[in-house]
């Protein structure tokens, strides 16, 4: 008996909502499943350079949007991009209404296992309760037991504590926005030279409320959240700033590096399970946004064909997600991020610096992963040529982890 749902997609976060309604656009039967409800209000912030939402077409979705952006290394670094952040219950409605347009159904189960024949995949609930689908999907996050990939060295993972609350005098300037604040005259010289570097993420909201977040690039393992805060605190102490109100904690935990999933597995991925968050800058919702109508295409286009088996529509779709040109960039940026653990305050600072007085086509391709491979290659032989000596060094000192392409 033919699978009813063409599409079984497991999560129901950001990941999988717009995965979802890429689907559903297509006429397929769309199916989700997760331990809580796609409607639940989600936990993070999500941050995307303007230029990046305008050309989506999605700008109305922003609740804030800055044109006063800055970073703080040993120097101050006007950037002139403007920068916002979603609205997230506007940008979630969005894709909840693209799949009940879609008529997609949401159903609650804890997924235990999933198998796979010539033409069909099956998921098993904790329940007892099977699902057949031609294809299953997994969007349900990193941590995903399913999707397989193989890790050939440490996960580094950025972890970020921040508040939104009022303060007794402003932690950044009037309608600003600070993308890293590297500035450490908070901790002892000890600190800056042996401990993990970490820098400030903040924004102001209006009306006095704002965003306040201390940042581990990436570190394996990652710095815990008690570290980050207490940091938070010696940091707006030093400043004379005390919180007065605390509206929302937030917590941020995601890996940099994971590697690519197996491109020949049955079982697709997407999100942070198919290793899409940036190696290098941590972003993934305008990824996500940029590569979610093709990836559905290619997987409509091979259900169109019933003689297709699931495993050929599977790999059809893998190489779209992940051509070989994103997976030389993978490899790239990983083995930059690799050089960038190793380095502290000091480099780190002196990288960042120089980082930015790139062209600011190439620092923000970069950041957003839209240069192309032989852009990207220029941008970072540019970057070696403008950094100090010790960032050099530390970007030759270490050999390149050979990542399987």
């Amino acid at each position: 008996m033919a699978a009813t749902i063409d599409v079984l997609v497991i999560g129901a976060g950001p990941a999988a909502l717009c995965i979802a309604a890429a689907l559903a656009q297509h006429g397929l039967r769309v199916r989700g499943i997760a331990p809580h409800d796609p409607s639940d209000q989600w936990p993070n912030t999500f941050g995307i350079w303007g230029p990046e939402v305008d050309q989506l077409g999605l700008q109305h979705l922003l609740e804030h949007r800055w044109s006063n952006c800055h970073s703080y290394f040993d120097i101050d670094i006007n950037h002139p991009i403007n920068y916002g952040l979603f609205d997230k219950q506007a940008l979630q409605q969005h894709w909840l209404d693209q799949c009940l347009q879609g008529a997609v159904d949401w159903q609650l189960g804890q997924v235990v296992s999933v198998a796979h024949d010539s033409k069909y995949s099956s998921i098993t609930t904790a329940a007892g309760e099977c699902l057949e689908a031609r294809l299953v999907l997994d969007a349900s996050g990193h941590h995903s037991p399913f999707v397989k990939r193989t890790q050939l060295k440490p996960v580094a993972s950025q972890a970020a504590y921040g508040i939104v609350g009022r303060f007794s005098a402003p932690p950044v300037e009037p309608g600003q926005f600070v993308l890293m604040d590297y500035r450490a005259n908070h901790l002892s010289e000890q600190e800056r030279n042996n401990e993990p570097a970490t820098f400030l993420y903040a924004m102001d909201f209006g009306a006095g409320l704002f965003f306040v977040e201390e940042t581990s690039l990436a570190l394996a393992p990652p710095v815990p959240y008690g570290q980050l805060k207490e940091r938070l605190w010696r940091r707006l102490a030093q400043r004379g700033i005390e919180p007065l109100q605390v509206q929302h904690e937030e917590f941020c935990l995601f890996p940099m590096n994971l590697a690519l999933p197996d491109l020949k597995q049955q079982l697709l991925a997407f999100g942070s399970a198919a290793s899409m968050v940036h190696p290098a800058s941590g972003y993934l919702i305008g990824a996500m946004l940029r590569r979610a109508p093709g990836f559905a295409a290619v997987i409509a286009a091979g259900l169109s064909q019933p003689e297709l088996s699931s495993a050929l529509i599977a790999k059809r779709a893998w190489r779209v997600l992940w051509p070989l040109e994103l997976r030389l960039k993978h490899a790239i940026y990983s083995f930059g991020l690799d050089k960038l653990i190793a380095f502290n305050e000091a480099n780190l600072k002196a990288f960042f610096s120089s980082f930015f007085t790139l062209a600011q086509h190439q620092w923000f391709g970069f950041l957003t992963n839209t240069l192309s491979l032989w852009q990207l290659i220029v941008a970072m032989l540019q970057l070696f040529i403008k950094s100090p000596p010790n960032v050099r060094w530390g970007l030759i000192g270490f050999s390149f982890f050979k990542t399987k392409l």
